[in-house]
Parts: structure tokens; C-alpha cells; sequence
């Protein structure tokens, strides 16, 4: 859930999928679209599916995957994931770079090379490899993160702060501002998009994602406004922002009385809604409503 996830976002999320997901038994036997519903909101939905398919594949092996290379073997599970889990679960000498330990590496070496560049990549792995303190991976790789997450900020780093401070070349060549770089990144591209809500007491208007679509496949979401021709009036009542990758969707929310519903879509009792997966955009707009 923390794969280009805040913290903060993800906490609650992670107390309700354990409390109804307790063993990898349990995530493996459930409904795909329980599943989603849960994880709904968090966004890059193919780490739920990919999670699923891991828990199905711990139940069909023999014991759990308590290696580097068992772990790596599972659906969805990179090199830092398995290095984080590896280390700190089962003692395994494996250092985990993320986000935050790349920015770290970058400063203390005061390197500028491209850290989205796989050359890049490897290069800093291999330095977080040879500080990797081989008695207490686990407490290693998390007091790196932590630092990178608290004190080694992207913007105005704590550098007075930081127990690095007496080795960061970047410090003393004054360029951690600069530090680190990444070329290439995408200008989000803006979208402006409409969706409604379509009032009717106890119930609202969704339409289901087909299983073949390359997004959100199976995902519920509100109707835009060329599907309701005969809807009117269309009253604006909010607009909200949604960013999916490298691109800032502009929503605005309309908002019509009953209709009839086109095909495709059908009208879902409010509770039941609450439990089938619902677009992001979708939740976003329903929480204006309400």
C-alpha cells in the first residue's frame, strides 16, 4: 500500500484490509471485487490484484516465502519490496532503496546523475549494499527510510538535523537543494471532465467498468453527461481535481433529479454502493453530494 503512497493516506486503509483480511489465506479465498472495494480510493490498482495473486500463491507453497528470491518470486513483489520485507521480517542482509533512501544517497555522495536512469538505480543500490549494516538489516533499511522520510526532505531538508550532516558532500558543496535529479519527469497534462449526480432518495446512478478495459476494469463510476441526454436541468454543484499519473482530471459535479437509467448503468442502493469498488473520481464526487 506504500508504493507511491503517503503514510497518512494509507493508515486507515491498512487497519480495515487486515482486520477483514487477517491471513493470506483469507485475501487468497475473497472476492476480487471485496478486494477492490477495500483498497478503493488508494489508487494503482493492479497492486490489490497483484497482492491477491500473492496471497494465492503463499497458500499453494509449501511455507512461507522467507528468502529474497521467495519473495521476489511473488506477483507483484520488486526488488524493494522484497529487500524491505526480507530484512525486516526475517533478518536478511538485503538493503531496500526507495524514494527516500535514493535522495539520501544522492546527497551524502552529492551525485547528479539521473535517479530515474536504471544505470543510476543500480549505481545507488550498490552503495546502500555496502553501508548496509549486516547484524540489523531490518533496523538498518528502516532508520534510512525514516531519515529520507523525516529529516532528508525532497524541499528544505533538515540538514542541522540530520546525523549525516558530518559526511554530506552535498551539504558542503551547498547543492542539496539541488539534489536529487531526476530528467524527464512528465508536465501533468490537465482534463476537464464532467460527471453526474443523478438524485434519487436512497439509491444513485452507476455503471459498471467492463472486465476488459485497461483501466479500472470491473470499477463503478458516476455517468457523464452525454450518457443522460434527456437529463435536465444540469446543476453544477462542485468541482474537484484528481490526478491519475501524468494527468490533473478537472471534474466538474452536476447534478440532475431522477432519471432513466441508460444502458449499462442501473440504480444501486446507497449501502450497497458503499461496497462495490467505486472509481476515486467517483468517491470524490459522491462526497460532494453528501
Amino acid at each position: 500500500m506504500l508504493q507511491q503512497t503517503r503514510v497518512r493516506a494509507v493508515i486507515p486503509y491498512y487497519e480495515k484490509f487486515l482486520r477483514r483480511f487477517p491471513t493470506p489465506q483469507a485475501l487468497a479465498q475473497a472476492a476480487e471485487s471485496e478486494v477492490l472495494a477495500l483498497w478503493s480510493g488508494l489508487g494503482y490498482y493492479w497492486r490489490a490484484r497483484r497482492l491477491q495473486l500473492a496471497a494465492q500463491a503463499i497458500g499453494a507453497a509449501p511455507a512461507f516465502p522467507g528468502t529474497y528470491a521467495e519473495l521476489r518470486a511473488l506477483p507483484g513483489i520488486g526488488g524493494y519490496t522484497a529487500a524491505a520485507v526480507a530484512s525486516i521480517a526475517f533478518d536478511a542482509a538485503h538493503a531496500a532503496v526507495d524514494g527516500n533512501v535514493l535522495r539520501v544517497i544522492a546527497r551524502v555522495t552529492n551525485d547528479a546523475s539521473d535517479t530515474g536512469a536504471g544505470v543510476t538505480r543500480r549505481r545507488f543500490q550498490a552503495i546502500a549494499d555496502s553501508w548496509l549494516e549486516a547484524a540489523q538489516p531490518g533496523t538498518f533499511n528502516q532508520a534510512l527510510m525514516e531519515l529520507g522520510a523525516t529529516v532528508c526532505l525532497p524541499r528544505a531538508p533538515l540538514c542541522t538535523a540530520c546525523p549525516l550532516s558530518g559526511v554530506c558532500r552535498a551539504r558542503a558543496a551547498g547543492t542539496q537543494a539541488q539534489l536529487p535529479v531526476k530528467l524527464g519527469a512528465a508536465k501533468p497534462r490537465a482534463v476537464d471532465v464532467q460527471v453526474v449526480v443523478a438524485c434519487k432518495p436512497g439509491y444513485v446512478l452507476l455503471g459498471q467498468r467492463a472486465a476488459g478495459e485497461p483501466r479500472l476494469a470491473g470499477f463503478w463510476e458516476l455517468p457523464e453527461p452525454a450518457r443522460l441526454p434527456a437529463a435536465t436541468p444540469l446543476e453544477p454543484v462542485a468541482r474537484v481535481r484528481h490526478a491519475i499519473v501524468n494527468q490533473l482530471f478537472r471534474v466538474t459535479v452536476l447534478r440532475c433529479g431522477p432519471v432513466r437509467a441508460p444502458r449499462g448503468y442501473r440504480w444501486i442502493a446507497a449501502d450497497e454502493a458503499a461496497r462495490l469498488p467505486l472509481t476515486t473520481l467517483t468517491r470524490k464526487a459522491l462526497a460532494c453530494i453528501n
